[in-house]
């Protein structure tokens, strides 16, 4: 009986997830590689004797944070004997276990719990697997299960910006259990740039004294008003620094839970913190000017290496940050100093004088054992030997680094950026521009398209990045990195092909009370109704489904233009509509609306599928190309969907009917949201013409919206004729009297 069972086992194993625990419906996340769930479950509620390998001492103390787990008598344990076959047990692997360098195997059977791994990375994950299920089975009992798990990358990180915002300690010690609970193993820890420096360096008071302070708590406020530096005490100083005993504390926190701290110093820009203080590292030696180091005054390589040597008698890790992205060329283009090291060094741009700072750091940090990392600008102008790079303005730096055999970690903006909206903006507190649900970040492959496999090896990892201009609380950043931080945990642990987002959304409806349990602010799906519409041109049909964030939804739908109510018709099935209507929709929970209406209109118009021909042309977002605009399609919430077609010099467009056409109205969608620069038209005018040279208007719209106000917003400018017109072209004219956008989605002609 015994060797049918280890055969059952075994024959389990195989596939990575059985069909035993779907039925029991095992909801970790991330997923892991192979689990066999078996009748029977182990009570929390007795003392289990405790016996560990030395290699993982230190570790016990992680099991005694592990809800409702009762621990007996623990033993060091140097030869294992028959005794220790019971209870709970962190041993080390054997080559029989087959367990993967980086993974583990947790068995939990009427024995007890055995945990094994090769090294203390792996059993910090078994543990924090142990602590999963403890949390989602009510911390009483635990499935017996056989769980055989290895990660996909071995670089999992999260970022966390506290220059713009202070974050207290309490919260960052917090941050990194959660991490650590889903399996992430890097904090990137940004604690310096323009709007703060963040920690004690010993050799520069003033950095602690002033730097670490403004004149305004909120990050914007500063950022509109003056953007001054105070000394600490003045009755308005905001922001606050870690002091070195602080910070070694939360490195200590952090190792012991299997999770090392990256810090990030910025170099050459994002400094104006630092030259406000130390002026002289400026080209123009005065304090507010600029914000890139002056890279021909071998005294802002001397201030970096003085900070570095602090910062690496702090921090064990081998990776240090030191920023590099979006520096101002135009001082160094200026600088006499910048401009004779140019000349003395063979260097032919302001590009290859950053690239020249960068390598000189980078040989520094290499004398004292560590390694560079920076964001994909310091790609630009060569990278130095051995550096890595953050991926964040696509993929392409990314690729561009693994094809000359330099790692890349990727963090890309359309994915990995976590201060973008995650819900429909309009309903939001303020943030980025940027809109990234859950199931888009969920979506993510690291290995960017058409990378070759012998390549592949140089995507070392993904990270998510929390950036904090509009996150003052800890509070607002636990609602903009939660849930969304359980998709990247699976992203970066889970192996592709295992990886499904029905199933995933599953599991996560009961990660919800482990994140309450936690007192986690986490964002809480919406019940607000979403629709995808997809126009049929042949067949000149809308299909349009209703969904929202909930996991079943409840969603009643007219089309009579009424609101719906407990009666309407539920949805099921796609809804298909072969004429002009308007979809009302809401969410309900049994008899009560618990939504707001969503309306959703739908034109089958005169314009569809005809030509259009620009007069301006679209700039950096083509959307569908020359197809866009009659193409049946509306825009969503995000310029960046596909439909919106981008503008920079106003909008101009024709319509050509191609034989005349009688017309009654003539409307166009545009979306402001001023934070990224997208703003509604000064003067929106329609003209019509029958031979395409002599045109004549036949209505103007003047905007009358402000753009103080931050919020997302969507405008129908339409011009409505009392009396219709015949015409063969339609001309639009929309006039851009800001620096920015104009998005438009659809020309829409009855």
């Amino acid at each position: 009986m015994m060797l049918q069972m280890r055969y059952l086992l075994v024959l389990l194993l195989i596939s990575p997830l059985s069909s035993f625990a779907q039925d029991k419906e095992i909801a970790l996340i991330p997923q892991p590689y192979k689990t066999t769930v078996l009748e029977g479950e182990l009570l929390l509620n007795s003392n289990q004797p405790l016996y560990y390998a030395e290699d993982f001492s230190t570790l016990s103390a992680l099991l005694y944070h592990i809800p409702g787990l009762q621990i007996g008598n623990s033993e060091l344990v140097k030869k294992v004997k028959k005794q220790h076959h019971q209870g709970i047990r962190l041993f080390k692997a054997e080559q029989r276990d087959q367990v993967d360098p980086q993974g583990y195997l947790l068995e939990i059977d009427q024995s007890g719990i055995s945990l094994k791994a090769h090294d203390r990375e792996g059993m910090i994950s078994g543990i924090y697997s142990l602590m999963q299920l403890s949390y989602l089975n009510n911390q009483e009992k635990l499935p017996y299960i056989q769980i055989l798990d290895k990660p996909r990358f071995g670089y999992r990180g999260l970022h966390l910006d506290v220059s713009r915002h202070y974050m207290p300690m309490t919260f960052l010690k917090k941050y990194i259990d959660l991490m650590a609970l889903y399996k992430l193993n890097q904090f990137h820890w940004h604690i310096t740039d323009g709007a703060g420096w963040r920690l004690e360096i010993k050799q520069y008071p003033e950095l602690s004294n002033k730097a670490a302070w403004r004149s305004h708590t909120l990050w914007k406020d500063w950022w509109n008003n003056g953007r001054q530096y105070v000394e600490q005490g003045t009755a308005n100083a905001s922001g606050g620094y870690y002091t070195q005993n602080q910070a070694k504390e939360l490195i200590d926190y952090a190792a012991l839970r299997g999770i090392n701290i990256i810090p990030e110093i910025e170099f050459p820009g994002h400094s104006e913190e630092v030259l406000a203080v130390y002026p002289e590292l400026s080209c123009t030696g005065k304090p507010y000017t600029q914000g890139e180091f002056c890279l021909g005054n071998e005294g802002s390589y001397q201030f970096m290496k003085n900070v570095l040597d602090e910062v690496i008698t702090l921090f064990p890790s081998k990776y240090i940050h030191i920023g590099g992205d979006e520096a101002d060329h135009k001082h160094w283009k200026n600088c006499p100093k910048c401009q004779a090291l140019m000349k003395k060094e063979g260097l032919k741009s302001e590009s290859e004088l950053q690239s020249y700072a960068i390598k000189q750091i980078d040989q520094y940090l290499k004398s004292k054992g560590r390694k560079l990392i920076g964001w994909d600008e310091i790609i630009d102008g060569g990278l130095p030997e051995g550096a890595t790079i953050m991926s964040w303005r696509g993929e392409e730096p990314a690729a561009k680094a693994a094809k000359a055999g330099f790692d890349a970690i990727m963090t890309p903006g359309a994915y990995m950026y976590f201060d973008g909206y995650q819900t429909d903006p309009r309903t939001q507190p303020e943030a980025t521009g940027a809109y990234l649900p859950l199931e888009k970040v969920y979506s993510y492959n690291p290995i960017p398209k058409g990378l070759a496999k012998d390549k592949e090896k140089h995507i070392i990892g993904v990270q998510a990045n929390l950036w904090t201009e509009h996150m003052p609380t800890y509070q607002h950043v636990e609602y903009m990195a939660f849930p969304r931080v359980l998709a990247l945990s699976e992203i970066a642990w889970t192996t592709q092909d295992y990886r499904n987002w029905k199933d995933f959304n599953k599991r996560l409806q009961q990660h919800y009370q482990v994140l309450q349990k936690l007192d986690v602010n986490y964002y809480r799906p919406s019940y607000n109704v979403s629709s995808i519409v997809s126009f049929d041109s042949l067949e000149k049909k809308n299909t349009v489904i209703l969904q929202s964030e909930q996991f079943n939804p409840n969603i009643r739908y007219t089309v009579d233009g009424k609101a719906p109510d407990a009666k309407s018709t539920r949805y099921n099935l796609p809804i298909e509509l072969s004429k002009t209507a308007q979809i009302n929709a809401a969410s309900f929970i049994d008899s009560t609306r618990v939504s707001p209406v969503e309306t959703i209109d739908l034109d089958v118009h005169k314009a569809i599928g005809k030509d259009v021909i620009y007069k301006i042309k679209w700039e950096g977002y083509p959307a569908k190309g020359d197809k866009t605009l009659t193409n049946g399609m509306k825009g969503g919430l995000s310029y960046a969907d596909g439909q919106w077609q981008g503008f920079t010099k106003g909008f101009d467009a024709v319509v050509d009917f191609e034989r005349r056409e009688e017309i009654k109205s003539v409307a166009v969608n545009f979306m402001q949201i001023p934070g990224p620069g997208v703003y509604f038209p000064g003067e929106f005018t329609v003209l019509v013409s029958d031979n395409g040279k002599n045109y004549r208007e036949i209505g103007s719209i003047k905007n009358q919206e402000g753009t103080k106000d931050p919020s997302l917003k969507f405008q129908k400018f339409e011009i409505k004729l009392p009396k219709a017109v015949m015409a063969r072209y339609v001309q639009v004219k929309a006039t851009n009297p800001m620096k920015g956008y104009l998005f438009a989605d659809e020309i829409v002609i009855y």
